[in-house]
């Protein structure tokens, strides 16, 4: 496989054949049992469904799964076909409930999906996991349909193992534009007064509306047709998952949980049976090393889409 070229502009991740021989080296492929030493912040290229066997048990404080939607899609070469609501809810079922055996009695479970699989979604978490919630998030992107309402949104549904379970609400507050200020004797009441306009620091709601889905001209956008963005993972980490904590990612693709759990601080595991999805995840994961930015998060706080750069001129605006 050879390098791709991009534009100047094009910020697409690109990896030579140089590089893939660098970084297969540094992937598992596993063939027995797996210390916890042996997989933390690794990236083992295999299937979820072989791999489960090997892993430890009760290790995780975050599990993120983002599995392929019920809909017909190419991954690299690797294809997932389009089936009904049961069939679909088995595959679940293959992996899902052995998952649960690798999470610690506190950790939070979080599984995205679209609206045509959140029915089965909501089935699989409802079986093993305390619901707690229901995110939605607005995924703009695309033309929209002739004869249907336009597709703008996700689902991630939020569970957890028990009732005690982390929740840091303080790290994913929003900063949010003040349209109609409220002054009380004159002065701004909960928000702040600047001279690029007035902002209020908000508590976080199950509707995400200022997520950026990654497109050329991000520094971390790929060509993996599904890539979440590295804000909305980084939401779903410092909610439910403390420092140091470790992340697991079992559909890692290329690579967004385990960059983002990297950037914040945390451990992390992923699993991915595309080899080429696992090198990009590897070059990403050096990047980080030196850029812990990430798009529309600064100074401690989760900005709406076109106001971080009003005040944070030195950072890309979202």
């Amino acid at each position: 496989m050879t390098t791709t070229n991009r534009a100047p502009r094009n910020k697409t991740l690109t990896i030579t054949d140089k590089e893939r021989k660098h970084y297969k080296k540094q992937l598992i492929y596993p063939q027995s049992d797996l210390r916890l030493e042996q997989i933390i912040n690794k990236t083992i290229c295999d299937d979820i469904i072989h791999v489960l066997e090997y892993l430890p048990t009760a290790f995780v404080d975050l599990l993120i799964i983002d599995p392929p939607y019920n809909l017909d899609k190419n991954f690299n070469g690797i294809r997932f076909a389009k089936t009904n609501d049961e069939i679909y809810l088995d595959y679940l079922r293959s992996w899902f409930p052995k998952l649960v055996t690798i999470l610690k009695p506190n950790a939070s479970v979080y599984i995205c999906g679209d609206w045509k699989s959140t029915f089965c979604l909501y089935r699989i978490m409802k079986e093993h996991t305390i619901i707690r919630n229901r995110i939605t998030w607005q995924r703009e992107k695309g033309r929209g349909a002739k004869k249907n309402w336009k597709n703008a949104m996700e689902d991630i549904w939020f569970g957890t193992i028990g009732n005690n379970y982390y929740f840091n609400v303080d790290a994913v507050k929003q900063k949010r534009k003040v349209i109609a200020p409220y002054r009380e004797n004159g002065q701004p009441k909960d928000w702040d007064e600047t001279d690029n306009g007035n902002f209020r620091l908000t508590h976080p709601s199950n509707f995400w509306d200022d997520i950026s889905i990654p497109y050329w001209s991000m520094p971390e956008n790929t060509d993996h047709p599904t890539q979440k963005p590295e804000k909305l993972i980084a939401k779903i980490i410092l909610a439910s998952c403390p420092e140091g904590g470790i992340v697991f990612d079992p559909f890692l693709g290329s690579g967004t949980t385990s960059v983002v759990a990297k950037k914040l601080g945390r451990q992390f595991v992923g699993i991915e049976k595309n080899e080429e999805y696992c090198l990009w995840a590897e070059k990403r994961l050096d990047i980080a090393e030196t850029n812990k930015t990430i798009q529309g998060y600064a100074n401690n706080v989760f900005w709406e889409r076109n106001t971080l750069n009003l005040q944070c001129k030195d950072i890309p605006k979202t």
